[in-house]
């Protein structure tokens, strides 16, 4: 079963969308202020097209950056260890 694409109905590209998304939610800016910011980088839209794409898209951009974080926890490089002076304390 192949997934589709949250953004397919969307005539903005998916990066817009989520540069748009993730300026208003990691820093604290307005609505306006986002606009803006990405009317300063050439890109065109208003601050209710930012605020629809937030509610859209917000809860599905917060998962993927927990999703990220467990498998960072996860990963294998991370190995907790005693030194050999700490052992001989315990011992």
């Amino acid at each position: 079963m192949t997934r589709r694409s949250p953004f397919r109905y969307f005539m903005t590209s998916p990066e817009i969308i989520r540069l748009a998304v993730m300026l208003y939610i990691r820093f604290p800016l307005s609505l306006r202020n986002g606009e803006d910011l990405l009317h300063g980088r050439e890109i065109d839209v208003s601050h209710e097209a930012v605020r629809y794409w937030w509610h859209r898209f917000g809860p599905m951009f917060a998962s993927e950056i927990r999703m990220r974080r467990i498998q960072g926890m996860r990963s294998n490089r991370r190995r907790w260890h005693l030194d050999g002076r700490c052992q001989k304390k315990l011992a």
